[in-house]
Formats: structure tokens, C-alpha cells, sequence
């Protein structure tokens, strides 16, 4: 990596520099046009002021999911206070103090299920589909508000590009065929 590839939304790994870049990086830090996010993590200021960060730099194979999955896909109007991110159950992580990260733990049988690459401005974010975002937005009802929830999933149900064989397929595979169901059945 040269200083060029540098801009002002990338994050950049310590593995990633060479020797000189990474003299620089550590120089920018100590300037404050850096920030250092966590061991071998840095990133400019203004690449934090986006909605959306390179994820992938920060957690490795996470996945976007739950509210920041729900803001992506405009499902809800809720805002996300942190980003989600889906990791496999007993994965340790260090996270940064900014920006706000949570962790969803997920088993190794479902984290992939409806997961794929979204492009914005230049960077690539795995995110979970739509389907898979409001089956999540069913499972996690109780905690995220039986209100959340229900915006999220009449938002889905109004849309024209719906797929609703893919969405009972998603429930079955996570457990929530019954509960979607009962929704069908006020919704429908």
C-alpha cells in the first residue's frame, strides 16, 4: 500500500503498509489526521463521519445485520446508535472505542445465511438481504420492540421486489415459520 491509496474514507491495516506508509501513518497519528482505532487499525476522522465504515477492516468476516441492516435496506426509521455486526459464536474481537460497535453472535449453521456484498462509496460491506433482516427483526422481537418490528415488516411486505418464497425459506432455516405465519395472517 502507498501513501496514495490513503484517502479521507479509508481505513487501513498495519499488515497492509509498507515500512514507509506506515512510518507516515504512525507520524499522522501523533498529529492527530490519523486516528488509531485499535492495534493496526487506523483510520482519518473524516472516513467516521460516514453511515457507512469498512467493516470488513475492523471485524473480519462480520456482517452488517439488525438495525444496521434494517437502515441499509430502509426497512425502519429507526437510527442505529452503533453498527451491528454478526460474528460466529465464541469469536473474540477486540473492538475500538469509536465507532460503536455491537456484536450479534451467531452459529456457524446460520451466519452466512442471506449474507452479501453491498457497494457505497468505494467500499465493500457484507450486510444480510432483506429476508434475512426481517426474519432477524422477528426472532429478536421481544428485544427490539414488537413496534420496530412490525414497521419493518410492512415495510418489506408493501415493497413490489418482495420475495416471499425466500422469506418463508429464511424463517424455516432460523426457526421463526410459525411466528411469520401468525403476521401473514394480519398483514396478508
Amino acid at each position: 500500500m502507498n501513501q496514495s491509496d490513503i484517502n479521507d474514507t479509508s481505513i487501513v491495516r498495519r499488515k497492509d503498509m509498507s515500512r514507509g506508509v506506515y512510518r507516515k501513518v504512525a507520524s499522522s497519528v501523533d498529529k492527530g489526521s490519523m486516528i488509531r482505532l485499535k492495534a493496526g487499525v487506523y483510520s482519518p476522522p473524516e472516513a467516521l463521519l460516514s453511515s457507512w465504515i469498512d467493516i470488513e477492516r475492523i471485524v473480519p468476516e462480520g456482517i452488517l445485520c439488525l438495525y444496521s441492516a434494517w437502515s441499509i435496506h430502509r426497512l425502519t426509521t429507526q437510527i442505529p446508535d452503533a453498527f451491528y455486526v454478526a460474528i460466529r459464536n465464541k469469536r473474540r474481537v477486540v473492538l475500538p472505542e469509536f465507532p460503536s460497535i455491537h456484536l450479534v453472535y451467531i452459529s456457524d449453521s446460520i451466519l452466512d445465511l442471506g449474507a452479501e456484498k453491498i457497494e457505497e462509496n468505494g467500499i465493500v460491506s457484507r450486510v444480510y438481504n432483506c429476508e434475512r433482516s426481517v426474519c432477524d427483526a422477528i426472532k429478536y422481537r421481544n428485544k427490539i420492540g414488537i413496534d420496530v418490528m412490525a414497521e419493518i415488516l410492512k415495510t418489506y411486505l408493501s415493497r413490489d421486489n418482495r420475495d416471499i418464497k425466500k422469506l418463508t425459506e429464511y424463517a424455516s432455516r432460523l426457526r421463526v415459520k410459525n411466528i411469520l405465519n401468525k403476521y401473514f395472517e394480519i398483514y396478508l
